[in-house]
């Protein structure tokens, strides 16, 4: 009996593995197909398209779900809880006065930044060949 080495898969035994995740997600995030950043991602606001009008990527087989409304929720959270504190601690405006800045803001903010998001989310899937992105049978 021979014992054979175990080979350590990495992505230079797989040339077809050569898709590259930040420009996939940055595509996603200006609404661009992640395979060849020219044809659009969306048909709605977040309505991703069937397939890219340029190079023909189906996108059917993506699955976003709820991680881009995640993703904003923590993102806009970030961004507002910090300034609401030092307002709050140094100013310490009326009430009615916060709510009349803080709610619109939240609100514009999070419409504004979904669909970047969901486009990043979607990159991401199809750079690293998630649910059917891949050239094997979808999940």
């Amino acid at each position: 009996m021979t014992d054979t080495p175990a080979k350590t898969w990495t992505s230079a035994l797989d040339p077809a593995a050569k898709r590259n995740v930040w420009t996939a997600m940055k595509r996603g995030f200006v609404g661009r197909c992640p395979n060849c950043g020219e044809g659009k991602l969306f048909r709605a606001f977040l309505k991703v398209a069937d397939n890219c009008s340029v190079c023909g990527q189906d996108f059917t087989a993506h699955r976003a779900d709820d991680l881009p409304a995640y993703l904003v929720i923590v993102i806009v959270g970030h961004l507002l809880v910090p300034v609401i504190l030092w307002i709050e601690t140094d100013y310490s405006p009326a009430i009615w006065l916060q709510l009349a800045v803080y709610l619109p803001f939240t609100l514009f903010a999070s419409l504004a930044l979904l669909q970047p998001v969901k486009g990043a989310v979607v990159g991401l899937q199809w750079a690293f060949r998630m649910h059917g992105f891949g050239d094997g049978n979808p999940d």
